[in-house]
């Protein structure tokens, strides 16, 4: 008999299965449920692999249920407090790029004034 879960629920599954897209969670009632990449940490993550693993025993929350089509979305940093970042991945400086393209541009003008003389 199906454990009857609703929106909101936490529960502790097993993992069962990894993609790259997220996690498949299999729930106490049997079922399984989806961890998209995006619900497992408050970070950036890039490869799910990094966070998660076969077996690995992790607590979820019930984001939606969807009965009809028997699909369960699931969420493990709902589970977790947010760190005081946000999570989010820190911002690069942009005086390097800026660097960069300065140089880039000074090159290309050098090289098509050189272009230029060549013609005559």
């Amino acid at each position: 008999m199906a454990e009857a879960y609703t929106v909101g629920d936490i529960v502790e599954g097993t993992v069962d299965g990894i993609t790259g897209f997220g996690a498949f969670v299999k729930l106490p009632d049997g079922r399984t449920g989806l961890v998209h990449i995006s619900e497992i940490a408050h970070g950036w993550v890039e490869n799910v692999s990094d966070h998660l693993s076969v077996g690995d025993t992790v607590k979820v929350k019930v984001l939606r249920i969807d009965e009809a089509n028997n699909k369960i979305a699931l969420s493990i940093k709902a589970t977790q407090p947010a760190p005081p970042d946000g999570g989010r991945r820190p911002r690069r400086d942009n005086r390097d790029f800026e660097r960069k393209l300065a140089d880039f541009l000074k090159q290309s003008e050098k090289k098509l004034r050189d272009a230029r003389l060549e013609r005559w």
